[in-house]
């Protein structure tokens, strides 16, 4: 089994724009996954999520979903310490 790798936000936008690279040359993206080599469900997961953004977006978009997560727990443990002040106080 292939081991496992991570790539930033900017380095997968490079590998799709080495990818639209080969498509343009005629190759299909089968051909293009193999020589960027990434599976063709990873290259329309990618393509799907950060297709036409720049490397500037990209850092930005993971950015804000850092912070939507934080913010998501926030609220999440303060709604638990409100229902345990309302049980406490009935």
């Amino acid at each position: 089994m292939a081991k496992r790798r991570r790539y930033s936000p900017e380095q997968i936008i490079m590998k799709l724009r080495e990818a639209e690279g080969f498509l343009s040359q005629g190759q299909t993206v089968a051909q293009a996954c193999k020589a960027i080599e990434i599976s063709e469900q990873t290259y329309y997961r990618w393509r799907r999520e950060y297709g036409g953004m720049d490397v500037t977006q990209a850092r930005q978009f993971k950015e804000l979903e850092k912070e939507n997560a934080r913010l998501k727990k926030l609220v999440a443990d303060l709604s638990l310490d409100n229902a345990i002040l309302k049980e406490v106080g009935a």
